[in-house]
């Protein structure tokens, strides 16, 4: 089949285990898919308030420059900690606010993937993305493949470079245009890493326990329909259909498949406002165990 095609990746650095977990998987897709990787830190001046107690001009200026420097050097201390032998990032740093600068740089270099940490917050909601990441979800123009924080398995040596494997690889099939297009990044992905494919679809308002056999069938010669023609040699393709709310069930199922990551296309048919880019996708990112790569489709705003 044809691969996807892959070829620039961004991938933001603060300096957080978060981050750091993104830059694995970041730096595993980038020589997978023989890609151009941006490892970008922002430099965010309102950060540090004791700025604003410089003097003259002149402090603040040279304050501002030496944080500036700071970036840069913590950057390429990040990415000669995590080096891979014979490859090197495009190592960039800006100031500015982190989601804005994220954002226009991803567009200045039309990169093809964003991949970026994510972390839970917990509350009454339970988790809260970081309001940066999810900005991005929200309004990147590319795919953005948001990473947990935590392993699934914690690191030998905490900074060394590792290789990350997809075994497991769940795609969520909704059967409409965005969710087909999240099926060929799983299937490129897949194959990439001769791993195992399921397409889940879930029978949104179908109560659990009742007769669903008709609806299940149906469903399933649906999922058939859209495995490609063309032989799949890297990997296994499995189908799960299953009734319920769909971002608790793809939850469940990831978690009973291990999973190591979850393809997400289109917005569904619950889409919230424009808070967020749909209440399925959302509600996967916040809760599920594993990285997200979410993809749906960007609109450009109305003219005037």
């Amino acid at each position: 089949m044809k691969r996807k095609p892959i070829k620039r990746i961004l991938c933001p650095i603060d300096f957080s285990d978060f981050s750091a977990r993104a830059y694995e998987y970041a730096a595993s897709l980038a020589q997978r898919y023989d890609a151009k990787l941006f490892v970008q830190h922002v430099v965010e001046r309102w950060r540090y308030p004791c700025a604003d107690f410089a003097t003259t001009f002149d402090q603040y200026d040279s304050f501002c420059k030496n944080l500036y420097r700071l970036g840069e050097q913590r950057l390429r201390e990040f990415v000669r900690a995590r080096g891979r032998e014979g490859w090197c990032p495009d190592c960039v740093t800006h100031e500015g606010i982190a989601d804005e600068c994220i954002l226009s740089f991803a567009q200045q270099e039309d990169v093809d993937l964003i991949v970026i940490g994510t972390h839970g917050i917990r509350g009454a909601d339970r988790i809260v993305l970081g309001s940066v990441t999810e900005t991005v979800l929200r309004k990147a123009r590319c795919p953005v493949l948001a990473v947990h924080d935590e392993p699934r398995k914690p690191l030998a040596v905490p900074h060394a470079a590792r290789e990350i494997e997809l075994h497991e690889i769940l795609c969520c099939i909704d059967f409409s245009e965005q969710s087909k297009d999240g099926l060929e990044y799983a299937l490129s992905l897949a194959n990439e890493y001769s791993a195992t494919l399921t397409l889940a679809h879930i029978l949104e308002g179908w109560t659990i326990g009742g007769n669903h056999g008709d609806g299940v069938a149906e469903a399933e010669r649906m999922l058939d329909s859209l495995i490609p023609v063309q032989p799949v040699q890297e990997c296994r393709i499995e189908k799960a259909v299953r009734p319920g709310s769909p971002y608790k069930e793809i939850c469940k199922l990831a978690y009973e498949r291990d999973a190591d990551l979850i393809v997400m296309g289109g917005q569904g048919r619950n889409s919230m406002d424009d808070r967020v880019f749909g209440s399925t996708t959302y509600r996967v990112v916040q809760l599920s165990g594993c990285p997200v790569l979410a993809i749906h489709p960007y609109k450009e705003p109305p003219a005037g």
